[in-house]
């Protein structure tokens, strides 16, 4: 079952355009709708529970099909910041480049998202490539 979506996704393909535009001067709130946006879209393109993806205070997800967590901290956990993560779901920034500069904290055998990012273009419906 895919996750319930709660970012409109117009509003989430024109927040992620506002922070593409303007990486470091976008407003919060354009950032925190971003994030989400490509959150959900990282659960729709790889559902499941085995991955807790966190983007304080932004959001987080579980994805990634095998074992469901469901108590304390889970085994397989990604954390970065804001805009660490929207580089990567964008494509501006790779995933071992953010994990080599300690940009990302992965652990857990499932926590490598390198063969899931960047979001395709086409997947996140209708953004624009610059």
């Amino acid at each position: 079952m895919p996750p319930r979506r709660r970012t409109d996704p117009a509003d989430g393909r024109a927040a992620l355009a506002l922070w593409r535009a303007d990486p470091s001067g976008v407003a919060t709130p354009a950032r925190r709708t971003a994030v989400r946006f490509t959150l959900e879209e990282l659960a729709d393109v790889a559902p499941g529970n085995s991955v807790e993806v966190r983007v304080p205070p932004d959001g987080a997800v579980q994805a990634v099909q095998g074992p469901r967590h469901t108590r304390g901290t889970p085994p397989n956990v990604v954390e970065t910041d804001p805009q660490t993560w929207l580089g990567l779901a964008t494509g501006m920034l790779t995933w071992d480049d953010a994990v080599e500069a300690g940009l990302v904290h992965a652990s857990g055998e499932r926590a490598d998202l390198a063969d899931l990012l960047p979001l395709q273009a086409t997947r996140v419906r209708g953004w624009q490539e610059s």
